[in-house]
């Protein structure tokens, strides 16, 4: 459980840092400019955001501070999720009544939502009792399986926008990576859905997002170093790598032991 928690925490960090640097919202994973670009004191709350990334991350570093660490994230990504929601009005009215522009804006909702789960789950983990209802585990379970079908149909319907991130130099074309990603988001999802290999998906999910870091994201920081969005965009996916990781173990401590399934016992008595 640690490195996920190591990786959320420090990328929660590392985002926070980033926008008091910046002191603004990282426009494309907090885009608290849906709301409209004249919001009185946004500065002043941009940088009680970050202050309070840093805090939350720094807490989930040590196990005695872990479970107050992990309720501040919630609570934060909670509100992150809330800043996209105007777009699902606006975006259509500008871009069209299609399918493919609900599918990017309720993208960006789960991009936050996932951070949320993950920082709920480790919660419960770090409780010294079940702390999530069946009901509410069902709800962690279908919500970040559901993100990531989202963003996989987020690939399959905005191919060519998400083409232009991978790196030129990888073979068989960009567009084949970008379908190979999406369909691996929804296997994924479908996994986390249905219960079967859902501990071995998410953990792969964290893997291919950190691969999208290695090779897309932080090349993007040296191509604009002067960049919030491609500083910002690299700290959300490596938070994300972590969301995956801590849902993953939170998945596997829910497994029933092999020592606890009900085993058979052989009467002694012989048959009459």
């Amino acid at each position: 459980m640690r490195l996920g928690v190591h990786v959320y925490g420090t990328a929660s960090v590392a985002a926070g840092v980033l926008d008091l640097v910046w002191r603004e919202f990282e426009p494309a994973h907090q885009p608290i400019q849906a709301w409209g670009n004249h919001i009185p004191g946004v500065t002043a709350l941009a940088i009680l955001a970050a202050v309070w990334l840093i805090a939350g991350g720094v807490a989930m570093q040590w196990r005695r501070f872990a479970r107050t660490g992990a309720a501040m994230m919630a609570v934060l990504y909670a509100i992150f999720s809330i800043f996209p929601l105007p777009r699902l009005y606006t975006a259509p009215h500008y871009l069209g009544q299609h399918a493919a522009v609900y599918i990017g804006v309720f993208s960006s909702i789960a991009q936050q939502l996932i951070l949320v789960i993950a920082a709920v789950t480790l919660w419960a983990m770090l409780s010294q009792q079940e702390s999530l209802s069946p009901a509410g585990s069902r709800l962690c379970r279908w919500v970040f399986g559901l993100c990531s079908v989202d963003f996989g149909l987020a690939h399959l319907t905005g191919i060519q926008a998400a083409a232009a991130m991978v790196p030129k130099w990888m073979p068989l074309g960009a567009a084949f990576w970008t379908v190979f990603t999406g369909l691996a988001f929804i296997l994924a999802g479908l996994a986390i859905l249905s219960g079967i290999l859902d501990v071995w998906a998410s953990r792969l999910l964290g893997l291919m997002l950190l691969i999208f870091s290695l090779l897309t994201l932080t090349p993007m920081i040296f191509a604009a170093p002067h960049n919030h969005i491609a500083w910002g965009g690299d700290a959300y996916n490596l938070t994300a790598v972590g969301a995956a990781w801590i849902f993953a173990d939170w998945l596997e401590m829910r497994r029933p032991r092999v020592s606890e399934q009900p085993t058979a016992t052989l009467d002694p008595s012989p048959v009459a």
